[in-house]
């Protein structure tokens, strides 16, 4: 459900807020957050939906503040959005004009829910100083996102310079799966000191940035940076230690390969999370991100950027060659392709004599992995009289081995139907 008010008030959308809960219903209560969406005309329907992907992880109100043009006359146009068009939230859409576009706060706090907790999020450019603008001063976590700048490299010095508890970025959590699977490698044996490390990322890529500083701050060592083309993202890292190396490398959007010294090489599921799981990630935790700030703060000022190309970082052995990880990661992909087709073949049919010691022989190879090869006829047992014995006893025993198949049969057909 759409609703459309041209030149109203705050106080008239509030009041429409109510009348349309009571027509729809209770959908709109239990919502654990106050999300404020700043941004102007340029990108505005992609940050609603994704901020209404995100609310179905955490049902919020959502109030969009879009500043159009701030010479036109004072108007305010307001959206309202219940239903299967807002997702598990509900949507405010505040389209400020003229001077009224100054004054996004005045706007917005009669739309607060009371007692939740507030988050402003800015899908685009963003204040120098997000704490100290109007709309940043009354939220307790600000997400802002340095990729969307046109110098990242530049802003990230910024939100440094001007953080406070409560900042995050997109960027930062752009690297939360490198992050996992790097500590992850480190928490295996051997437990060796890093005495070096490198990562390749493109020089648009503030994520890269951020997750060598990450490294910088915990290994307490310098990192170098190391450029691949732009648009890249991150593509790889690289840890030395004393028994070898340990590569993580993504040559594509997909899929990663590992490799570390005393261990089988892996490809690991490493893609590219959307716009709308940064944000998810970033709601589920409303305190300030203390491992964002040592890394802005004390661990980006160890990253030195390396002025060799990638070929010539790959040559002196500083960083890892992402051909090389793309065939490795084929490789690997056959040969898991290759272990399925052989775990689905069919094991052959069990012999019809077979007694309980073959049983158990057969049942001990399949655990141990051995292949499992036709059972030859079992011999007659010593309860069972031979068939060479006499024609007698030699009917007398297919009489009753026929006697038992049809019985077998008759109650496999009875449980079928």
């Amino acid at each position: 459900m759409i609703t459309e008010l041209t030149d109203t008030t705050t106080g008239d959308v509030s009041a429409k807020l109510v009348r349309l809960r009571s027509e729809v219903g209770s959908m709109a209560l239990g919502r654990v957050l106050t999300l404020v969406v700043v941004i102007d005309g340029t990108g505005a329907s992609e940050a609603i939906e994704d901020a209404i992907a995100a609310s179905r992880q955490h049902p919020c109100r959502i109030i969009v503040v879009i500043a159009h043009d701030r010479r036109g006359t004072n108007r305010l146009d307001a959206q309202i959005r219940l239903g299967g068009d807002a997702g598990a939230s509900e949507v405010v859409v505040l389209r400020l004009h003229g001077a009224l576009a100054n004054h996004g706060p005045s706007v917005v706090v009669p739309l607060l829910l009371a007692d939740c907790p507030i988050v402003a999020w800015w899908p685009g450019e963003a204040p120098d100083d997000v704490a100290a603008s109007s709309i940043g001063a009354m939220a307790g976590r600000r997400i802002t996102d340095a990729a969307q700048h046109r110098d990242p490299r530049r802003i990230l010095k910024k939100r440094a310079a001007s953080y406070q508890r409560g900042d995050t970025n997109l960027a930062w959590t752009r690297v939360t799966r490198w992050r996992g699977l790097l500590a992850a490698t480190l928490d295996q044996a051997p437990f060796e000191q890093v005495t070096g490390a490198a990562v390749s990322g493109a020089p648009d890529s503030p994520s890269s940035d951020l997750l060598a500083a990450w490294l910088a701050h915990r290994l307490k060592l310098p990192v170098r940076r190391v450029a691949t083309p732009p648009g890249s993202g991150i593509g790889a890292a690289r840890l030395e230690r004393k028994s070898g190396m340990i590569d993580l490398v993504r040559p594509g959007d997909e899929v990663a390969t590992l490799s570390q010294p005393g261990h089988p090489d892996r490809r690991v599921s490493l893609p590219r999370p959307t716009r709308a799981e940064c944000l998810a990630n970033e709601l589920r935790r409303l305190d300030p991100d203390d491992t964002y700030e040592d890394a802005l703060l004390h661990g980006l000022a160890k990253v030195s950027r390396s002025k060799l190309s990638l070929e010539e970082a790959i040559d002196k052995g500083i960083a890892p060659d992402p051909a090389a990880s793309r065939r490795l990661a084929n490789r690997l992909r056959r040969s898991a392709a290759a272990r399925q087709a052989a775990a689905m073949i069919e094991a052959p049919d069990a012999p019809e004599a077979a007694d309980t010691e073959q049983v158990h022989a057969a049942t001990a190879r399949r655990l141990q992995g051995e292949p499992t090869t036709r059972e030859q006829p079992a011999a007659p047992s010593a309860t069972e009289p031979s068939v060479t014995e006499g024609s007698a006893a030699a009917k007398e025993a297919g009489a009753a081995r026929r006697s038992r198949a049809a019985t077998t049969s008759s109650k496999t057909s009875g449980g079928s139907s």
